[in-house]
């Protein structure tokens, strides 16, 4: 990913100049952890905006109305301008949910074939490909040609299993969780030279940072994906 999380949260929230927020629209197209990273910060978002509508449309509790009074009259114009925002508040919340979702969607193309990840519930996970190497593929036994290499496997600390991965898109970490694979970091995608094995590395200390013990030996690893990665099994 060519740009750092500063600049990926204020071209989500609109706040950059209309130059970088087209160069980072037109990278975000072929970038996938770029577009990813543009998702997960969309979500958090979304999610935020979700929880604090309601607040915003409540009613002023009468002991802060009280403030505003004057010999038990309330100045008209306050009274004019909270009511100003009370409306403004449901019609913009209404127009900033509609426009995540219309960023979310443009972001991550989902008619697009294959896309490695996408959106659910707010929560980014591996799709198509990627969700299907996750499911079935053995870092102890796979092409060398394989669209995505398996890097390890292994159990993170809140008990879920998690493998990093290496794909053209897109590399990064995925947890099996709800029947899905959450992916809890990202990368950008294949790359040659001392920026790859930087990436490697970086993957390798994130996923050692996760892991409960060590990783997963080529038996517990087949045994795990024998039980469709379920821990209660």
């Amino acid at each position: 990913m060519s740009f750092d999380p500063a600049s990926v949260a204020a071209f989500v929230d609109g706040e950059l100049d209309d130059f970088n927020m087209r160069r980072i629209e037109r990278e975000a197209a072929t970038d996938a952890a770029l577009a990813a990273e543009i998702a997960r910060h969309r979500a958090l978002k979304a999610r935020l905006s979700a929880h604090y509508a309601p607040v915003l449309e409540e009613a002023v509790p009468e002991r802060l109305r009280s403030l505003f009074t004057a010999n038990d009259k309330i100045d008209t114009s306050l009274a004019d301008r909270r009511n100003a925002r009370a409306r403004f508040s449901g019609i913009h919340w209404g127009a900033i949910a509609a426009s995540l979702i219309l960023g979310l969607t443009i972001g991550l193309r989902p008619w697009m074939p294959g896309a490695p990840v996408a959106i659910d519930s707010g929560t980014l996970v591996a799709a198509g490909p990627l969700a299907e190497a996750l499911d079935t593929q053995l870092a102890s036994k796979q092409p060398g040609d394989a669209a995505v290499r398996i890097v390890l496997s292994f159990e993170d600390k809140a008990g879920r299993y998690c493998r990093s991965f290496e794909s053209r898109a897109i590399d990064g970490i995925g947890c099996r969780e709800q029947d899905r694979w959450q992916i809890e970091r990202t990368l950008p995608g294949e790359a040659s030279g001392d920026y790859r094995q930087a990436a490697s590395g970086e993957l390798a200390a994130a996923a050692a940072a996760m892991m409960k013990q060590g990783a997963l030996d080529a038996t517990g690893e087949r045994a795990a994906r024998d039980a469709g990665w379920d821990r209660r099994r």
